[in-house]
Formats: C-alpha cells, sequence, structure tokens
C-alpha cells in the first residue's frame, strides 16, 4: 500500500518538455497530441449557451463525460513519460498535466493507492477552477459544486491510470462561498451512492434516442441504395470516390478495365473489389504480374502448353486465362509483354479463345481481364514495344487510381484500418495514432504510396511500447526535426533547438544502436520509403542494387 498523507507533486520539467508551441505554423502539441489554447470567456460562452438550451443537468452530463474523455487520453502518459517512477509520481502526470494546461491549481491533501487490490483514495485541493470563474460571473454564487469537466478529467484519468471504473466528486466548491475546492475520489463500487454518481457519466437518453434516429435512417439509406463491399478500399477523397464510381459502374458489365497509377496504390486491391462487386464473384479470381515472369514463360503461363511443347514441359498444363474461366483475370504490370504474347491477349479478348504452346486446338474462355500499368501505353505505342490495336482494345474503360500524396484525407482512416489488421496479426494492442504522427503522415511524399504506408504502419506498431501511442519516432527512423517553443520552469516561452548531428548521437545512445544498428535502420528505411522498390533504396543510400542486396541478406542473417 502506498499511503501518504500529504505527498508532495515531483518537479514537472519531463512535462514542460512535452509541450511544443510549432512557431512555424501554428500548432500546439503536448506529447504528440495536438492542442489549443482558448479564451476561458470562449468557453464560458459555450457552458452559457448549453445551459440556456438543454439545461443545467444535462450540460453537467455533457461537460463531465468531455472532461471524462480529456483525462483519459492523458491517463496514457503516465507511465510513457515516467516508466521507472514511483506509483505516486506516475500517478501525479495527471494533477501536474491539469495545472500545465491551466485548468486549476493542485494541492494533494491526501492519498492512497495500491494497484495489485485496486484500492484507492485519493483527496485534492484545487485553487483559480476556471469553471468557477466563468460559471459565477455568468450565473452568481451557487449552492451546488459547478467544477464539472475538472471532475470528469479526474474520474478520467484515475479510471484509466487504475484500469477500472473511479470517481472523483468536489465535496467543497469555491462557487458555493468556500475559499478553495476540495475533491474526493474513490473506486466507483466503494461510493454509497455509485448508481447516481455513474449517472453523470452514461450517455443522455436524448443522445440516445438522437443515435436510435440517426442508425434507423442508415438502415433506411442502405434498404434503398444497398452498398457494394468495397473490402480494404478505404477513402472519402475525391478523386478516391471518383475512382470507386467507375468500378462501381462497370461492375457488372463484361467490359475490359484498365486500371492505371503509380506502383502500391493498390492495383490489385481495386481489381480484386471490381470482381467481388461483379456477378463472377463466386468464380476464380487470378492474378499475374507481367513484369515478375521471364518473356520465354509468359505465352506458357497465360495460354498453357501441351506435354512437350518447350523443354521442361513434361506434362499438359492449363494457362491462366483457364484457370480464371469464369471469372476474372487481372495482368499487372502490362505493358511488360512482350510482342508475341500481346498478340495472343488480343485474340482472347476479341474472341474468348486461347491456343496452348504445342497445340492448334481452339479453347473457348469467359474471363473478364482487368488489366493494370504504370506505364505510358502511349509512349510504349510510339516506341514500338505495345501494339496500338491492343492498346485501343484495353483502353476502353480506364480507371485513374490516385496516388496517396492526393488523398490526403484518406490518411488517417487508412491508417487506423491497416493498425487494426497488423495488431491481429501480430497479437499486439497499442492505444492508437498520435495527432503528431498522423500530421507527419499527411505531410509526407509518400513515393512508395499505399503499400509505403503499410510498412510503415506496421513498423510503428512493431517500434512503439504495448499500450502506448504510435508516434513519429516510432514510424520514421530519423523523423526531421522542426524548430518550435517549449515551456521553461518560469512558465515562459523558450526557442527549441532543431536536432543537428549532436542530438543525432545522442538518438543513437538512446536506442542502442550503434554504427552497425544506425546502417540497419537506414537501409530498412530506404526499403520501406521506396516500398519495396531495391533499386530506388540503393540509389537513395548511395549504393549499387548488388551492395544493398548483400547488406539486406546480411541481416537476415544475423
Amino acid at each position: 500500500m502506498n499511503h501518504t498523507p500529504i505527498p508532495p507533486l515531483p518537479q514537472d520539467a519531463d512535462l514542460r518538455r512535452l509541450v511544443h508551441f510549432s512557431a512555424s505554423d501554428g500548432r500546439i502539441w503536448l506529447a504528440g497530441h495536438r492542442m489549443l489554447l482558448l479564451h476561458v470567456e470562449a468557453l464560458g460562452g459555450l457552458r452559457r449557451e448549453l445551459m440556456q438550451t438543454i439545461g443545467t443537468e444535462q450540460t453537467r452530463r455533457v461537460l463531465k463525460r468531455t472532461g471524462y474523455a480529456s483525462g483519459s487520453r492523458d491517463a496514457a502518459l503516465a507511465r510513457q513519460v515516467r516508466p521507472t517512477a514511483t506509483a505516486y509520481e506516475q500517478f501525479a502526470v495527471g494533477p501536474q498535466l491539469h495545472m500545465l494546461e491551466g485548468a486549476v491549481q493542485v494541492t494533494p491533501q491526501h492519498f492512497e493507492l495500491d494497484l495489485e487490490t485496486g484500492r484507492h483514495l485519493g483527496i485534492f485541493r484545487w485553487d483559480h477552477s476556471w469553471e468557477v470563474d466563468t460559471h459565477v460571473k455568468h450565473f452568481g454564487p451557487q449552492s451546488d459544486p459547478v467544477c464539472w469537466m475538472l471532475c470528469g478529467y479526474a474520474s478520467g484519468y484515475v479510471s484509466a491510470f487504475m484500469g477500472q471504473p473511479v470517481i472523483y466528486k468536489e465535496t467543497q466548491c469555491s462557487a458555493c462561498g468556500h475559499d478553495h475546492c476540495v475533491i474526493e475520489g474513490r473506486p466507483l463500487k466503494d461510493w454509497p451512492d455509485a448508481e447516481q454518481l455513474q449517472e453523470d457519466y452514461e450517455a443522455d437518453s436524448m443522445l440516445v434516442r438522437m443515435e436510435d434516429l440517426h442508425a434507423e435512417l442508415e438502415s433506411l439509406r442502405i434498404s434503398l441504395n444497398p452498398s457494394d463491399d468495397l473490402g480494404e478500399l478505404i477513402g472519402r477523397s475525391k478523386s478516391f470516390t471518383t475512382a470507386i464510381d467507375l468500378l462501381r459502374k462497370a461492375a457488372n458489365t463484361q467490359v475490359t478495365v484498365m486500371l492505371t497509377g503509380e506502383t502500391g496504390v493498390g492495383k490489385e486491391r481495386f481489381a480484386r473489389t471490381l470482381h467481388g462487386m461483379s456477378q463472377r464473384s463466386d468464380k476464380p479470381f487470378v492474378a499475374v504480374n507481367c513484369a515478375a515472369l521471364p518473356h520465354e514463360l509468359i505465352e506458357s503461363e497465360l495460354f498453357g502448353a501441351e506435354k512437350g511443347a518447350y523443354t521442361g514441359a513434361g506434362v499438359a498444363r492449363q494457362g491462366r486465362f483457364e484457370r480464371a474461366d469464369g471469372g476474372t483475370l487481372f495482368l499487372d504490370e502490362l505493358g511488360d509483354l512482350p510482342l508475341s504474347a500481346q498478340a495472343k491477349l488480343l485474340r482472347v479478348l476479341q474472341n474468348g479463345e486461347v491456343e496452348r504452346l504445342g497445340s492448334t486446338a481452339v479453347r473457348k474462355v469467359d474471363v473478364r481481364v482487368v488489366a493494370a500499368t504504370n506505364v505510358d501505353l502511349e509512349a510504349a505505342v510510339a516506341a514500338g514495344r505495345f501494339r496500338r490495336d491492343l492498346m485501343y482494345r484495353l483502353n476502353v474503360y480506364p480507371i485513374a487510381i490516385p496516388p496517396l500524396r492526393e488523398r490526403v484525407e484518406d490518411i488517417e482512416p487508412l491508417a487506423n484500418h491497416l493498425l487494426n489488421q497488423f495488431m491481429a496479426q501480430h497479437n499486439k494492442r497499442v492505444a492508437g495514432i498520435t495527432d503528431r504522427a498522423l500530421d507527419a503522415m499527411r505531410h509526407y511524399p509518400w513515393p512508395g504510396n499505399v503499400r509505403e504506408l503499410e510498412n510503415l504502419i506496421e513498423r510503428g506498431l512493431i517500434v512503439a511500447s504495448a499500450g502506448q501511442m504510435v508516434d513519429v519516432e516510432d514510424l520514421f527512423a530519423f523523423p526531421s526535426g522542426t524548430q518550435g517553443i517549449t515551456v521553461n520552469a518560469s512558465g515562459e516561452l523558450q526557442q527549441s533547438v532543431a536536432p543537428d548531428v549532436d542530438s543525432l548521437f545522442d538518438e543513437l545512445q538512446r536506442r542502442g544502436l550503434g554504427l552497425e544498428g544506425l546502417e540497419d535502420a537506414l537501409i530498412q528505411e530506404a526499403v520501406m520509403r521506396s516500398g519495396g522498390n531495391l533499386s530506388a533504396a540503393a540509389r537513395a543510400l548511395g549504393l549499387t542494387r548488388p551492395q544493398l542486396s548483400y547488406r539486406l541478406q546480411r541481416m537476415k542473417d544475423k
């Protein structure tokens, strides 16, 4: 049992360092989460309007739940900021952040905490409550306590810190004529009026009814306009929804679809989604990467081969068109097809007929072709590398898939979706992605597009500590520093310095990397940023492709 009647609060320099005023772009950060400096009078005006609109009781409940959410968010920092500190010093992060955020001055009067048994009793004095100041200004002296949001913060913080419902209530309030406010907190089960206290943190019947109506409207909308399964295609940007609308219109036709876009934008996902939307969804979906097949084997892979058709053909085998009969064949990197295979592909598209290598027998196939390329087919035609008639046949229904840098509003939902996927895959839970990390991803150029985002999120999950938030440092091995302003011990703003060689050395020491670890981290970062393109990663590192391959193999062999 940790029982200290009047424990002193520890120094808060570690917390002040978490506050960052980004003078260049007008944003404020607290440990990766975006914050705001607001006039108390503005919040007071909102409070007054709520009181006049929905009444005192509903306003109290809304503000308590708002404070509860804020406290729960700050609780995630306690063990992250002070991992080796005592339970009380970790706990003190909440009261100290409450003061640092300008909400109230906190003085501990009594403190008991036992995390193993779940026992807790906390009594704190509050001075200079912002809620008292604004409430009394608008409504005069009160007979009941008014520090609703502050109490909600304390309850949310301690509940998250202890992993069980804890409620703080105000036992005296300056708004009622006392010299200062006093709050007392204990686990919900230990309060004799627990049921009544809990009501303030439950959804209002009015809000519940509004949610029910929203759900009913959504169900009605879906029944009138059934949605199709987009699978892992996630986004709401205009360019993305335009591509999706074209996909839907083509789904139940037999038109050959040409998907264009940069490497890593998700062309195969679009093709699979188109197949899933179509009437062929219960038939095979077969994908072929034309660039990955040796030219001498492409025709046998696509169209099949009879026994003895070429050296090593010991048995007759079906080609991909035959395997996809009735379904969809996805031809990725189509621009790399040799001219001889292009002629046979044109015949399949026109007549639905294939001939295996070594055979003159014609086989009919019913296949919907979806092609994809990241090369300029017009330029390939002009250079004599691609048949013009095939290009026209394929280009009947083109769909341009936008690069990720043009889908900035899609990055957050995509990142959260991928994070949930990787948490299940790796059996590891984190608390989410910080605002600062999301902001960094929105401003990143994404040369590897969605494929690179996948690599980045998987890396972030693995590097981040279990139960914590994924931050910029977890995503990018060496994030670029930004100049800004932080808070010193006197509460004054001071310039923070962008990382240089000294801070890079300190970071290496902190991570325990050393020179070999630094090299491995840089290689992994280069491969991730290039979306797995080893040639591009080698160029970025000033290496040849064989040199990079050698180092990657050495890393695997460790």
